[in-house]
């Protein structure tokens, strides 16, 4: 299970928001430090969100993800926010990333989600953010009206491997992350997902490891590691 620290940018700061609202932001710094920070202790993956990208519909941050890219070149980046069109996911890999993390579009135009999976295979992921499980777009804004699990499994059926799976009434209160959402989900398609959402302290991580479910990939850890309550190096560590 990987370790993902999460660096979310809006207006050029790193910041965490509670449950999705812009209204309600905590900056941490500059989001090409905070890179090179949990890289330096040990962190392989980085997971990035462009919320200005989000809320406007289009990648908003490419400069930073460039500085980011060539801070932090042992590290992997996966960046979502505003990618709607395939200028965009070209545009997001030049830039230095990894992988690529669509959410709007998997519910509005899954022929560009089809189009993105075959012009990039195995650099595309779905972010799937839930709350009382219908999936919200637009930066969270607008309910789908569209079940997590019955979209996970129409994208698995076009070629999606890998999902994002966000808890958002658990993102950014450091309450815990929805574990038996997270079962759900595995046990009711055949992807491959990473986990995302409330993760607050050290035994979350041991409560999401004891799954032992070969496609729980990952999970996703943000306010929690920027106010202190996890280290990064013990996370590592209990998830390898």
């Amino acid at each position: 299970m990987k370790i993902y620290p999460a660096i979310d940018i809006l207006r050029g700061q790193a910041v965490r928001l509670k449950q999705g609202r812009k209204d309600e932001a905590t900056v941490y710094g500059d989001p090409v430090e905070m890179a090179t920070k949990w890289v330096q202790k040990g962190a392989e993956w980085l997971h990035v969100v462009d919320l200005d990208g989000a809320f406007e519909g289009e990648p908003r941050n490419l400069g930073i993800l460039r500085e980011m890219a060539a801070a932090v070149p042992r590290a992997k980046i996966q960046v979502g926010g505003g990618i709607r069109k395939m200028s965009s996911v070209q545009a997001l890999l030049d830039a230095g990333a990894q992988r690529v993390v669509l959410g709007t579009a998997a519910v509005q135009d899954q022929k560009f989600v089809m189009n993105a999976l075959a012009g990039h295979p195995g650099r595309v992921a779905i972010g799937i953010d839930a709350r009382d499980g219908n999936v919200h777009v637009a930066g969270w804004t607008e309910n789908s009206k569209v079940g997590s699990v019955e979209l996970a499994r129409k994208l698995q059926d076009v070629g999606v491997s890998l999902i994002i799976y966000t808890d958002i009434s658990r993102d950014g209160v450091l309450e815990g992350p929805n574990v038996d959402a997270t079962r759900h989900m595995l046990e009711n398609t055949q992807l491959y997902v990473i986990a995302s959402g409330g993760v607050s302290t050290i035994q979350d991580i041991h409560r999401l490891a004891e799954l032992r479910h070969p496609r729980l990939e990952g999970v996703i850890i943000g306010k929690a590691l920027y106010e202190g309550r996890i280290q990064i190096e013990e996370a590592l560590a209990d998830a390898c």
